[in-house]
């Protein structure tokens, strides 16, 4: 892969993660605004952040560039590397988790970009290819969620995510993606794709996808901060403001006002935040927002 288009993907990676933090205002979640639900990060906690796994976006188009085994052997290598992502990103924030979900998915996606590119043109990357790109996603992580959770009734200590999938079945982000990020093929992306003329700016086209992912999304984070009942007001809540419909100035405000809401609640979509981050990547991939 030419330098120059290294750097290039590379950028378009980071300002995926730059429209996501300045996107305002979220509903619970860190902006320009306020902190959101938030009492341990700020804008600024992201700014860090993004610059400290910015140069690892690089690495992973690489790896799957010049890969030449299995597809779940590739997956091994950038969970490797995006490990050592994880470690400078908590470096950067002083230990404060801001980008840990977005992080190993931008791994996959951009290590399943490279490997694409050994026999695909990335300079006429289209919808087509994008679907390629999350078949390939598929197949690297076929065994994730089976591999990660094995043995999980035996373990005397369990991760948050471990404890979802005993108690309710929730594979979230690892679900997601061995599906081949399904919420992005055919929710998010057919949304943006169809109606990006119909908003008057990015923020309102942007504000509009992360309320449809709300409304979509299996959100671990909701569920850890207010249990699996707090997860579903939610989800109902988002799919009802979206499906209302309102116009560009109003969607602002009745986001301020959820905002507001979900703050005190103590609630934060952040997974819905990762999603929307890598499907900003994939809009500025095939040249449909810039």
């Amino acid at each position: 892969m030419a330098d120059q288009l290294l750097s290039r993907l590379s950028a378009k990676a980071q300002l995926a993660l730059l429209y996501e933090v300045s996107l305002s205002p979220k509903p619970g979640l860190v902006d320009r605004i306020n902190n959101g639900s938030h009492s341990d990060m700020d804008f600024y906690t992201f700014m860090a952040s993004t610059a400290s796994l910015s140069p690892f976006f690089a690495d992973y188009l690489i790896l799957g560039a010049t890969h030449n085994g299995s597809l779940p052997e590739l997956f091994q290598k950038v969970r490797t590397c995006g490990q050592l992502a994880e470690y400078e990103m908590l470096q950067g924030t002083h230990g404060v988790n801001t980008h840990k979900g977005a992080n190993f998915s931008f791994a996959l996606l951009l290590g399943a970009l490279g490997y694409w590119s050994q026999t695909g043109d990335l300079e006429k990357f289209s919808k087509k290819n994008t679907t390629e790109v999350f078949s390939l996603i598929k197949d690297m992580t076929v065994d994730l969620v089976m591999n990660d959770f094995k043995n999980i009734k035996e373990k005397k200590e369990l991760s948050y995510g471990e404890k979802l999938f005993l108690n309710y079945g929730f594979t979230g982000i690892r679900g997601e993606a061995s599906s081949g990020y399904p919420t992005l093929e055919n929710i998010l992306l057919p949304f943006w794709r169809k109606e990006k003329n119909n908003y008057p700016d990015l923020e309102s086209l942007f504000l509009a996808g992360l309320l449809l992912l709300m409304g979509h999304t299996e959100d671990g984070n909701l569920i850890h901060r207010g249990g699996i009942e707090s997860f579903k007001q939610v989800k109902k809540e988002a799919q009802e403001m979206f499906n209302s419909h309102f116009s560009p100035e109003e969607l602002k405000e009745k986001m301020a006002d959820y905002d507001q809401l979900l703050i005190k609640r103590h609630l934060s979509p952040g997974g819905a935040a990762d999603l929307l981050a890598l499907g900003i990547f994939i809009m500025l991939l095939e040249g449909e927002i810039n």
